[in-house]
């Protein structure tokens, strides 16, 4: 009596098996998309910091507002704009790389589902969809590696922008403020 409500799983057997080997790349996929997801909001971050400085250059152009210390600001804006855009290269390299992994990984679960469906069982070469997933997980390394770069220019970045917000601040502060911190002018 119980068999006769159950289907034989036994014939669902070669169908679950290629489904189940299409959810990994289905998931390295979505890994792929979340990293894409970050990566452009990376970029944007950039782009609204050149556009920031653009502005400042600019306001330093016109002289509007007067301001002090014009050549080291222009410097500054300068190197930063330098820094800028070796980080958007490297973000737009790293993206490249992570739609090609997307790519890879599309392509693995299309080539698990078209091999099991046009040759018959156990006489396809699993080595096709295995190169495939390899090549997206070579292109996640390097993406990985070039975020890698890019997060360190962005901290030289930040840190160079402290060190010429504090020395310029220095120069700015009253006698006895500097003075009592102990800063030299």
């Amino acid at each position: 009596m119980f068999d006769a409500h159950f289907p034989d799983l036994t014939m669902l057997a070669p169908s679950l098996g290629v489904l189940t080997a299409m959810i990994t790349p289905a998931i390295l996929i979505l890994a792929a998309g979340t990293l894409i997801t970050s990566t452009s909001n990376r970029l944007g971050r950039v782009v609204d910091r050149v556009r920031t400085l653009s502005e400042h250059f600019e306001a330093l152009e016109t002289g509007d507002p007067k301001t002090a210390f014009v050549e080291e600001k222009r410097r500054h804006i300068f190197d930063q704009l330098d820094k800028l855009t070796s980080r958007a290269r490297l973000i737009q390299l790293s993206l490249t790389s992570y739609y090609l992994a997307l790519a890879a990984f599309v392509a693995t679960s299309v080539l698990i589902g078209l091999l099991a469906f046009v040759t018959p069982e156990r006489e396809w070469s699993p080595w096709v969809p295995v190169v495939a997933a390899l090549t997206g997980m070579f292109f996640l390394f390097t993406s990985s590696i070039l975020l890698i770069y890019e997060a360190r220019l962005a901290t030289t970045a930040v840190i160079d922008e402290m060190a010429f917000i504090t020395t310029l601040g220095r120069r700015l502060a009253p006698t006895e403020w500097t003075e009592i911190r102990g800063a030299k002018r």
